[in-house]
């Protein structure tokens, strides 16, 4: 019998698919049937992604009676629906822009796809990552920028190299987004302001630097000071939702394990 977690995270899946047509009901393939549906692949990698376990291995290990098949054929199988959860995770994000609260909040954290030792020899996700620097020091990956508003709802994602100007990031980011939006002192551009600006619709306040905090009201400053939810929002992805990993063995694993991680956070 599947654990409450599945049959939980299933029963939001199929709600989903059946009202945004997200699966499709029939799908018309060539050989033999597939050993695993898509919602089932589907429910399973975000059962990986929510519940204690850290590897398909172990997820394998908890329904290979089941299953009746590999491990092989559920690592596929998850990384097939790699698409279908990218359709899932844009429905959610259009859903959450429809009754978004109007203070929304940017920022951008670091993704390794290996430990920094490993970096100059790292061939995986040679073509997509770079080297960055972070809080932390150096590291080889990604850098993924997100805006979520006051309620918690992710609004927006851009995954990009390291060395992609913030700036830019943050207009691709907020584009089709209004209300006041809120980034920390690294994004510190008047052109950026001036730019994003629609009276009206929509402000950028970022968060000033030490020597100019006496020109900030103290409205701005309680604005700024909500900014740490963002942070938390990195931090739980990374702990609870295993949105870092060096485990895939593949470009498309990679991808799959960062979709899975953010889908199950958005659904928590």
């Amino acid at each position: 019998m599947y654990p409450q977690l599945f049959q939980k995270l299933k029963h939001i899946i199929t709600q989903l698919s059946e009202k945004y047509h997200i699966i499709p009901k029939k799908e018309i393939r060539k050989g033999r049937s597939l050993k695993i549906r898509d919602s089932e692949a589907l429910t399973l990698a975000l059962y990986k992604q929510t519940s204690t376990r850290a590897t398909k291995k172990s997820v394998y290990e908890d329904f290979k009676e089941i299953l009746s098949c590999s491990y092989k054929t559920l690592v596929l199988a998850i990384n097939r629906v790699a698409v279908v959860t990218l359709k899932l995770l844009f429905v959610l994000m259009r859903l959450g822009k429809k009754d978004a609260h109007w203070l929304k909040y940017t920022d951008a954290t670091d993704i390794p796809v290996c430990l920094t030792k490993n970096g100059k020899k790292h061939k995986t996700m040679r073509s997509l990552a770079g080297w960055g620097h972070s809080g932390k020091g150096f590291y080889f990956g990604l850098k993924l920028t997100m805006t979520r508003d006051d309620r918690g709802r992710i609004l927006s994602l851009v995954f990009s190299s390291p060395s992609t100007n913030d700036r830019d990031l943050f207009r691709k980011a907020n584009k089709d987004l209004d209300g006041i939006i809120i980034a920390d002192a690294g994004y510190i551009s008047k052109e950026l302001e001036r730019d994003m600006f629609i009276d009206g619709k929509r402000l950028v306040l970022i968060k000033p630097q030490r020597k100019m905090k006496k020109l900030v009201s103290p409205l701005w400053a309680a604005l700024y000071k909500r900014r740490f939810r963002i942070e938390f929002d990195f931090r739980s992805l990374k702990l609870f939702h295993g949105l870092i990993s060096s485990l895939p063995r593949s470009v498309e694993g990679y991808i799959s394990n960062y979709l899975l991680a953010l889908t199950s956070f958005v659904l928590r």
